[in-house]
């Protein structure tokens, strides 16, 4: 019963026992833009043979079929957006990211092995929209995580989890002296 009651409390899938989550942040909606693209450009193309032979009711159904391919075609990248997850919790973080419709490729990294955080908004539009690109330096190389939603926000949140992720090693690290 207590196995149940402890896996009841687990706020995500790899939750170390004792491990508490910080907050979680995805990309920003605009990493999906091509996904809005492969939506519009199927129903736009099947929407001139409409346009072009305006007297022909039975082209009205191509509309339709293009735009349920561009329907799917959105879904998928959708998906893959919605699916790819990072998770900061008091110990680490955790980047997960969908792909295809079964694949998932999960990359960890210990706050206390952080380096350096640092964050890009690029430009006019950045600054607009509010994304920008973070990079997360460690020891054995860079994360680059583009298209985060408020840069500023997750990069401060971020530095907060780091700093008490050091001291509380520091901490660990003095007491086992």
């Amino acid at each position: 019963m207590s196995k149940h009651k402890e896996e009841a409390q687990l706020d995500f899938e790899g939750q170390r026992p004792g491990e508490e989550l910080l907050f979680v942040f995805r990309r920003h909606i605009i990493a999906m833009r091509k996904g809005f693209y492969l939506l519009l450009i199927p129903f736009a193309l099947s929407a001139l043979p409409v346009l072009i032979w305006q007297d022909n009711i039975a082209l009205l159904i191509s509309p339709l079929i293009g735009f349920s391919l561009g329907l799917i075609l959105f879904f998928y990248h959708w998906m893959m957006w919605y699916f790819t997850v990072y998770i900061v919790t008091n110990q680490r973080l955790r980047q997960v990211t969908q792909k295809g419709f079964f694949g998932k490729d999960v990359v960890e990294l210990r706050l206390s092995k952080i380096q350096n955080i640092s964050y890009n908004i690029p430009g006019f539009s950045g600054e607009i929209f509010g994304f920008g690109t973070m990079v997360i330096q460690t020891f054995v190389g860079d994360l680059v995580i583009r298209y985060v939603e408020h840069p500023d926000k997750t990069y401060n949140k971020l530095q907060d989890a780091v700093s008490d992720a050091v001291e509380t090693q520091g901490d660990h690290e003095e007491t086992s002296i």
